[in-house]
């Protein structure tokens, strides 16, 4: 399964020296995801292959319970190569793997 969405980015963080970048799936889109049959994983977690610009990676998907959908983490790497700022419109592109 492929999805693409356009959502912002906001910064998560546990501690004042943790800090996290993220982007949320529509939730729409995440029922979709949630209902691809699939092994668990730790957390509820979905791996998958994401792609913002030019740039592409291998990461997990993660269940949100605020927003019951799921969060795309934003590797440093990958906010530097694409100029992606905390507030700031990202169109992402996500392969589910774990199908």
């Amino acid at each position: 399964m492929i999805i693409e969405f356009e959502s912002d980015v906001f910064r998560w963080s546990a501690r004042d020296d943790m800090a996290m970048y993220l982007t949320a799936v529509p939730p729409e889109l995440g029922e979709d995801i949630r209902e691809i049959p699939r092994p668990y994983r730790g957390f509820g977690a979905v791996r998958v292959r994401a792609r913002i610009g030019r740039s592409e990676w291998t990461t997990s998907i993660f269940p949100d319970s605020k927003s019951g959908s799921y969060v795309l983490p934003l590797k440093k790497s990958v906010r530097d190569a694409e100029g992606i700022v905390e507030g700031g419109p990202v169109v992402v592109r996500i392969e589910v793997l774990d199908a």
